[in-house]
């Protein structure tokens, strides 16, 4: 199986400038997905789409393929992950033949394992290349969940609400952005990652599931790489 692993990295961030490559752990942030994808032998290529020289150089140097900077059309804030995604996939086959799998690693996501990359490829594999993607436990569910109405609290889902015990809720995921893997014919067709039949790779470690998006979360990521006492 041939799955191509694509990781998008504009160089425009307003809540953390430079962030892809801002050092955590002794290494830039991006480089901690380069080194999880070239440790999975089901991943042909990792291909890296950048907008910014100084990523595109960090990449290169940590063994990623760069042959492009992304077009100024999907440099912009509003470029969305499949315009992206789609753009890189249809150059790689192009240049370097057909793949069975693309699998988008967001570089916001640098505690997942090899072992969970693993899994999801298994389980691309073992159904018949239906779409997967990574999710954990939700720490808020979405029966305790309100919206404002008239200035009043008024819950999201009818019947719910904070009186709905928690034993009695069930399991509730969401989209933890580590992991996107879909198949080509697929994605050119759904025009997205996810689609009607789509299969989860349940990450339950809170660590491995942080995605940094604010500087809040890149507190969590350094303390998470602390020493413990």
């Amino acid at each position: 199986m041939r799955i191509l692993a694509l990781i998008p990295a504009r160089g425009g961030s307003k809540r953390l400038p430079g962030k892809n490559i801002r050092p955590l752990g002794g290494k830039p942030l991006i480089v901690w997905s380069i080194e999880v994808a070239a440790a999975v032998p089901e991943i042909c290529d990792i291909l890296v789409s950048t907008d910014d020289a100084a990523i595109a150089a960090v990449c290169a140097q940590a063994g990623a393929l760069v042959p492009w900077l992304r077009p100024a059309a999907l440099a912009t804030d509003t470029a969305g992950s499949l315009e992206v995604a789609l753009h890189a996939l249809d150059w790689y086959e192009r240049a370097h033949g057909a793949v069975d799998g693309l699998l988008l690693l967001q570089p916001t996501s640098p505690f997942r394992s090899v072992d969970s990359v693993r899994r999801g490829i298994a389980l691309f594999a073992g159904a018949g290349a239906l779409p997967v993607v990574g999710v954990s436990p939700s720490s808020e569910h979405p029966l305790w969940t309100f919206k404002l109405e008239d200035g009043q609290l008024q819950p999201y889902v009818d019947g719910a609400g904070a009186a709905t015990r928690s034993q009695d809720l069930p399991a509730a995921y969401v989209l933890n952005g580590s992991f996107y893997l879909v198949a080509p014919a697929q994605l050119r067709a759904q025009r997205g990652f996810i689609g009607p039949r789509t299969l989860p790779l349940v990450i339950a470690s809170a660590r491995e599931a942080l995605d940094i998006d604010t500087p809040w979360d890149w507190a969590l990521a350094e303390s998470a790489l602390a020493p413990t006492p």
